[in-house]
C-alpha cells in the first residue's frame, strides 16, 4: 500500500514539474532576448533522446503514467529551440530540423531491432547532450541565461523517474539511464549555480 502511494506520488509530481519545467528557461531567454550559455547541441541531443524515449516506451506498451511528460517536454524543448533559432538569426533551419526529427521518428518504429539498437545508445545521447551543455557554460563561463531551476527539476523528475522504473518494468536500459541523466542533470545544475554565483560576485565587486 505505502509502494502504491509512493509510485502514485512520484509520477504525479513528475508529471505535475515536467508540465513547466522549461518555463523558467523560455522565460528567461524572452526576457533576455539572447540564448548565451544555452547550447544548441545540447538541446538537440536532448530532443533526440526524448524522442528515443518515448517511443520506445510506447513500442513496448509501456504504463503511460511512466513516460506520460515526454511528448510535453518534447513541445517545452521546441519552443525553447525556436526561441534560440530566433534570437541567433536562424530562424529559417526549423524547418530543416523539423523534418529530420519526423523522418527520424518514422525509421524508429519501421524494425523492432532499430527501436532496440535506438535505446541502447540512447542513455549515450542523452548523455552527451549534457555534456554538450557543461562544454558551453565552461567555454562561455556564462550562466546568465541558463535556468536553475529548470535543471533543478530536471534532476529530481530523473530521480523520481529511477524509483518508478523500479517498481514498474524494472527495466535495466531505462534505469541505467535515469541514474546517468540524474547525475550529469545535477553537475550541470551545480555548474550553473557556480557561475552564476560568481557571475554576481564579480558584478558586486564592479559596483564597489
Amino acid at each position: 500500500m505505502q509502494t502504491d502511494s509512493l509510485l502514485h506520488v512520484a509520477n504525479f509530481s513528475t508529471l505535475f514539474l515536467c508540465m513547466v519545467l522549461k518555463f523558467p528557461q523560455i522565460f528567461l531567454l524572452m526576457r533576455a532576448k539572447s540564448s548565451s550559455g544555452v547550447s544548441l547541441n545540447s538541446l538537440l541531443l536532448e530532443l533526440v533522446g526524448f524522442v528515443v524515449f518515448v517511443t520506445y516506451q510506447m513500442y513496448y506498451d509501456y504504463p503511460p503514467p511512466t513516460y506520460l511528460e515526454y511528448p510535453i517536454l518534447i513541445a517545452q524543448d521546441v519552443i525553447v529551440l525556436l526561441l534560440i533559432l530566433h534570437y541567433s538569426g536562424n530562424l529559417r533551419q526549423s524547418l530543416v530540423y523539423a523534418l529530420l526529427f519526423v523522418g527520424g521518428w518514422r525509421l524508429l518504429t519501421v524494425d523492432k531491432r532499430i527501436i532496440d539498437l535506438a535505446m541502447s545508445l540512447c542513455t549515450f545521447i542523452s548523455a552527451a547532450s549534457k555534456f554538450a551543455q557543461l562544454q558551453c557554460l565552461w567555454k562561455s563561463r556564462d550562466a546568465g541565461q541558463v535556468s536553475a531551476l529548470s535543471w533543478g527539476m530536471a534532476t529530481y523528475t530523473c530521480f523520481a523517474r529511477i524509483y518508478t522504473t523500479a517498481v514498474t518494468t524494472g527495466d535495466m536500459q531505462v534505469l541505467v539511464r535515469f541514474v546517468v541523466i540524474t547525475l550529469l542533470n545535477l553537475w550541470v545544475l551545480l555548474t550553473v549555480l557556480y557561475y552564476q554565483r560568481r557571475g554576481g560576485g564579480s558584478s558586486a565587486k564592479k559596483d564597489d
